[in-house]
């Protein structure tokens, strides 16, 4: 038995999320555990990262995998590659030990937002982006989003049917910044609760908008109950950018920092 550390790439917009389900729906473990299945026999043991919902993208998405093959990384990646459908890539496959996890072990993700702030929707755009049409204030967004900044109660962010012990978690940056005609949000932090990156945009999109004030971010927060904060944005503006390990270089974030 080997275990490896295998980097995905994905376009989510054919897949119900990442984690396999009982019924018939598409999603990207059960693609993985297909190709994985016409390499090594059973038993295989596959984890994800994060359970990425249905339609968000991924470019650094990461899974720890354990199956009885003799390939090297490389090779492995190779294999995968020519089993797997056109909508996910394995970027990556590198030995790792048995204890292996890529989701207990990771100490860090983020993820982006992409928002095309335009009068004109733009149809090539419209798989990667949220369109919103009135114009978006990156000062009063940055204001807001400061305020979410740290270790917090996201009760208020937490999107229905999560089963968590805790809603706490911690933000350590909160990116805001303008990029060829969109407004770009990046989140890192240790942990995310689901829809908690959606809900905290479309939030923030009220701020931007000027119908609410950058210190209504504090009282959402404070009030720890999803019906105080705005509306979840749509899942196809979301993309998991990268996963970080223990001993792994700290990345490079993109924008501006809060």
């Amino acid at each position: 038995m080997a275990t490896f550390k295998l980097t995905l790439e994905y376009d989510g917009r054919g897949f119900a999320g990442w984690q396999s389900q009982r019924e018939r729906e598409r999603t990207v473990q059960g693609e993985l555990l297909r190709a994985l299945a016409e390499i090594a026999p059973p038993p295989i043991r596959l984890m994800g990262a994060g359970r990425t919902d249905a339609g968000v993208h991924a470019e650094g998405q990461v899974a720890s995998v354990t199956l009885e093959t003799r390939l090297d990384g490389e090779t492995l990646r190779r294999a995968l590659n020519a089993k797997l459908p056109e909508d996910i890539a394995v970027l990556a496959a590198e030995p790792r030990p048995d204890a292996f996890d890529a989701r207990r072990d990771a100490i860090a993700k983020r993820y982006r937002y992409q928002l095309w702030n335009a009068e004109l929707p733009s149809p090539l755009r419209a798989a990667r982006f949220w369109h919103v049409r009135e114009p978006l204030d990156l000062a009063a967004l940055r204001a807001g989003a400061a305020r979410l900044v740290g270790t917090h109660d996201f009760t208020s962010f937490r999107g229905a049917g999560s089963a968590v012990r805790t809603s706490t978690r911690t933000l350590t940056r909160v990116d805001v910044w303008a990029e060829g005609g969109g407004v770009m949000l990046g989140f890192e932090g240790e942990g995310f609760l689901r829809h908690m990156v959606r809900i905290a945009v479309g939030t923030l999109v009220e701020v931007g908008l000027g119908r609410r004030p950058a210190a209504w971010m504090a009282e959402v927060l404070a009030a720890r109950d999803r019906a105080a904060a705005g509306r979840t944005a749509p899942a196809c503006g979301l993309t998991l950018e990268w996963v970080r390990y223990p001993g792994d270089e700290a990345e490079t974030s993109a924008g501006s920092p809060v």
